[in-house]
């Protein structure tokens, strides 16, 4: 069974990654499971990717059963890495419940994507892993990149899930439950640990051939094999660096704690991706933790920027194998200030207000910090009440935390945003339906357990189909993703 044929330009397969050579990943066969029940299907990355017409039976035999796509990696690939996981290095890590499945080429901006999994079985690296996945594991986490891409973070997307009929024994939840194997597009599978184990095993020539692909496929304008290695490896860094310093920003504008951001979890495109002990954030606390093993707060919602910048000094410290620490320093200090501007720039879109010029800014985002660390408002009430500045007082006046929004803690910041021009686009984005609403959209813990409970108790999907529709039109409205 093949995809129908690709007669227009969307569908673009690619098998770049064997470029590499098979140093780098191990070639396995998928698990068989004795069901498949589509349960999630992302129709509007499908149409972008050219396989929108795919029918049901297609997409299982694709993403379910694992059959080649026409064109592109004609074997699942488990790729190879070590990490850094809670600061510990651990060198027996690797796709152990995953692969890469598949890669494109996305038709809008030519950008390499991968097909890779979660819970399609055993590989060299699962150890004494079972492979599997748990529904409820999949339906976590097709929310959470819901919810990530509608505000606007870069993150992977949830492309399919599938139910597959096991019953899986997991001592953090109740046993036994229901599995999935999942599908994700992402914008590379390198990761940090990637470069990590060249360092560790000293292969040289390895770790210059990925420095090379990195350049190629992910950093536009990046210099050619032609430049010097030291030029070449200070570009790879200043895109990391870059990168990293907008996903911390891009997290804390969110309210998100990713929950496990070790070296292994971050790839080089700094592409948020492996939703475990997720959480959102309900008020302003740097303390909150995600992970009930997270006993001392390492990857707290306050301290994720921390661990971001570490984490890309671990890179450095591997690229240190073939080039001097001279040229990697210039790009490495650079992180402070491109977080300050990627802070402000986050925050002031969610807020959907123009800048006012960078030290006003800062004032701002002062101003906000203390407001909400005195009163205790809810991140997606203030930001849905704020939305606008001055184009939303009067929808501001009618919310539940307005006598918060009198009170003194709130008094700098509601007197700068008094101030503030809405930016461009968003006195019309608020005639949206979704700014009438009473209360706005958010994801919860509370709200996930009780989706799958429903799931759980009944096989009633409507809450999940319902929270994800109320996800995207909150997208919509709010206008943060833009074309991720």
């Amino acid at each position: 069974m093949t995809v129908p044929s690709p007669s227009t330009p969307f569908f673009r397969p690619e098998r770049a990654i064997e470029a590499l050579g098979d140093a780098f990943y191990d070639v396995v066969a998928p698990a068989g499971f004795p069901r498949h029940i589509l349960r999630f299907r992302n129709q509007r990355w499908a149409e972008r990717m050219g396989l929108g017409a795919l029918d049901d039976d297609q997409w299982i035999a694709h993403f379910g059963r694992f059959e080649p796509l026409p064109g592109s990696l004609p074997a699942p690939l488990a790729l190879r890495y070590h990490g850094h996981q809670f600061r510990v290095y651990n060198p027996d890590i690797g796709d152990g419940r995953g692969f890469l499945f598949a890669q494109l080429r996305d038709p809008r901006d030519g950008r390499l994507l991968d097909f890779g999994t979660k819970g399609s079985g055993q590989t060299p690296y699962s150890r004494f892993g079972d492979g599997r996945l748990t529904l409820k594991g999949g339906v976590r986490e097709v929310l959470a990149t819901e919810m990530l891409e509608a505000l606007g973070v870069s993150t992977s997307k949830s492309f399919s899930l599938i139910e597959t009929g096991e019953a899986l024994s997991r001592h953090d939840e109740p046993s036994p439950t229901r599995s999935s194997v999942l599908v994700r597009l992402s914008h590379s599978h390198i990761r940090y640990g990637t470069f990590q184990r060249l360092a560790a095993l000293q292969d040289q020539a390895s770790m210059t051939r990925l420095v090379d692909y990195v350049l190629a496929q992910f950093v536009p304008g990046g210099p050619g094999p032609a430049a010097t290695l030291d030029d070449r490896v200070a570009a790879l860094i200043d895109y990391a660096v870059g990168g990293a310093a907008d996903l911390a920003a891009s997290y804390m504008a969110a309210g998100f704690v990713h929950g496990v951001l070790n070296t292994d979890n971050i790839n080089i495109t700094a592409e948020s991706f492996d939703y475990g002990p997720y959480r959102f954030a309900p008020v302003f606390d740097p303390g909150f933790t995600a992970a009930y093993f997270d006993e001392h707060g390492l990857y707290a919602y306050g301290r994720q920027i921390e661990a971001l910048h570490w984490n890309v000094y671990q890179l450095a410290r591997a690229l240190l194998l073939i080039v001097p620490k001279e040229a990697l320093v210039p790009a490495l200090e650079t992180f402070p200030g491109r977080l300050e501007a990627a802070i402000t720039a986050r925050i002031l879109a969610r807020l959907g207000v123009r800048s006012r010029g960078a030290a006003a800014d800062q004032a701002l985002l002062a101003a906000m910090e203390g407001a909400l660390a005195g009163t205790g408002v809810g991140l997606d009430r203030f930001y849905f009440d704020w939305f606008g500045g001055p184009a939303s007082a009067a929808r501001r006046a009618r919310s539940p935390a307005r006598d918060s929004y009198a009170g003194e803690a709130f008094m700098p910041f509601a007197a700068d945003m008094a101030d503030r021009e809405p930016a461009a686009g968003v006195t019309d984005r608020l005639a949206a339906d979704y700014f009438a609403d009473a209360a706005p959209c958010s994801l919860l813990i509370d709200e996930i357990e009780a989706i799958w409970a429903a799931i759980d108790a009944s096989d009633d999907w409507t809450p999940f189909t319902a929270k994800v529709a109320a996800i995207r039109r909150m997208g919509a409205a709010a206008g943060l993703a833009g074309d991720l």
